[in-house]
């Protein structure tokens, strides 16, 4: 394998880590959405988040790529491929971060929002000046770790023909007949990334129960 193919399999992973962006982004914006919805005590709002994190958490990732790539085009939408790509990503990152995020709030000690109340903060402040705060560190080992899972999981955009690092680990292998060697390249490339975010997740998660048992 020489330099040639080498600079393909950067560039596909170059395009893996925007895939994850992209997917990370968005399920942190309409991830925050789904779990306020998912801890609201209106019904109209809670169910509906309800059923968007069984849909998305219940259905493989890769049927949710295949129903972007052939279903937007069949409503209407002329997307490329790396747009429904971003859209399945970003759906289905939301439904997990949302449910992390939810199961954060939640363990925040009730003591907070009755103090909150004594002091007369109204329920949005309380919520984004009280709970969120400390629902975010609460949540950050879980978060970090579905950041790996995610980045893992852009390898499927490989099966709707978008070439990240997967796919072009694939067009390098039936090039150079060499697949060892060229998946062994792409998998020291997915290791020298997900390692190090795996070890900071365990040093959050070590830190956060030091804290709690202090």
């Amino acid at each position: 394998m020489g330099p040639q193919e080498l600079t393909y399999l950067v560039q596909g992973l170059g395009w893996t880590l925007i895939l994850t962006a992209i997917g990370f982004i968005g399920g942190i914006i309409f991830g925050m959405i789904v779990a306020l919805m998912r801890v609201s005590s209106r019904a109209w709002l809670r169910y509906p988040a309800i059923a968007w994190i069984g849909l998305f958490q219940g259905t493989p990732l890769l049927m949710q790529l295949f129903v972007a790539y052939f279903g937007l085009p069949l409503m209407g939408f002329d997307v490329p491929a790396w747009a429904a790509v971003a859209f399945a990503l970003n759906a289905h990152a939301s439904a997990f971060l949302g449910e992390i995020w939810r199961g954060a709030i939640q363990s925040v000690p009730k003591g907070q929002t009755e103090a909150a109340n004594a002091l007369g903060l109204h329920a949005r402040s309380r919520m984004f000046d009280v709970i969120l705060p400390q629902a975010f560190k609460l949540s950050l080992p879980a978060t970090v770790g579905f950041l790996v899972q995610l980045l893992k999981g852009t390898s499927l955009a490989a099966i709707v023909g978008f070439v990240e690092l997967a796919r072009a680990g694939v067009i390098v292998s039936n090039q150079i007949y060499k697949p060892l060697i060229v998946f062994g390249v792409v998998g020291v490339m997915y290791f020298a990334i997900c390692w190090p975010l795996s070890l900071y997740g365990r040093y959050l998660e070590r830190r956060m129960s030091a804290g709690v048992s202090k």
